[in-house]
């Protein structure tokens, strides 16, 4: 059996820290390690506990989610960060996923759907909503690469076209039938010759610039 999603709570509201706590504490496959109430405690706590996720709030008093994303980023934290919102402004979620956000969910979102998006981020899928993606598309366009993908290699293409489609490194290795070694080495090969940060800036730039799998 596969070891169960090591999750890592971080709000600063008692009552949903425990809400989410008692509907995950049911799913078998998910592990809730630890919880924090700010975005500072949250980065500490994320270096001691090794999760696999963190559920981000975004709006938190001293150092808030999008601060805490960036310093595990500083950090290399390998833990996928899945941003835990009531706040549904572009203004609010955009700048999260520019911080290395896997993704993002609204409070009010179905248990199910939550458990769902928890499994999808820990193997590796971005989780963009539509409106969101434009957003990112449009904020990106005076600095989007422009101009680099011809130093792109086919087989690079190919994994890019599969990162957009929201593939994990397994995945396309398997679509591909590669090592996962050597997807992963493809991957770095992409955001540094394309000057991208992380895979969902990649993403973004082939769908702009139409690569597809």
């Amino acid at each position: 059996m596969a070891e169960p999603i090591k999750v890592l709570i971080v709000d600063d509201h008692q009552v949903v820290r425990r809400g989410l706590r008692t509907f995950l504490e049911v799913q078998e496959d998910i592990v809730v390690v630890g919880e924090a109430a700010d975005g500072a405690e949250g980065v500490e706590r994320a270096g001691e506990l090794r999760p696999d996720v963190v559920l981000m709030d975004v709006r938190m008093p001293g150092t808030d989610g999008i601060d805490a994303l960036r310093r595990l980023r500083e950090l290399a934290n390998p833990a996928r960060v899945l941003i835990v919102t009531s706040f549904t402004e572009q203004r609010t979620v955009v700048p999260a996923l520019r911080a290395g956000a896997a993704g993002y969910v609204y409070k009010d979102v179905d248990p199910d759907a939550l458990a769902d998006a928890i499994r999808s981020v820990h193997a590796g899928h971005i989780l963009l909503q539509p409106e969101v993606a434009g957003a990112l598309l449009s904020q990106e366009e005076a600095n989007s690469g422009q101009g680099r993908g011809g130093s792109l290699t086919e087989r690079e293409r190919e994994v890019l076209g599969l990162i957009a489609d929201g593939r994990s490194n397994r995945e396309i290795a398997r679509a591909l039938v590669l090592s996962e070694k050597t997807v992963k080495t493809h991957v770095s090969n992409i955001l540094m010759k394309l000057d991208l940060a992380d895979r969902t800036q990649a993403a973004l730039w082939a769908v702009r610039h139409g690569v597809s799998s």
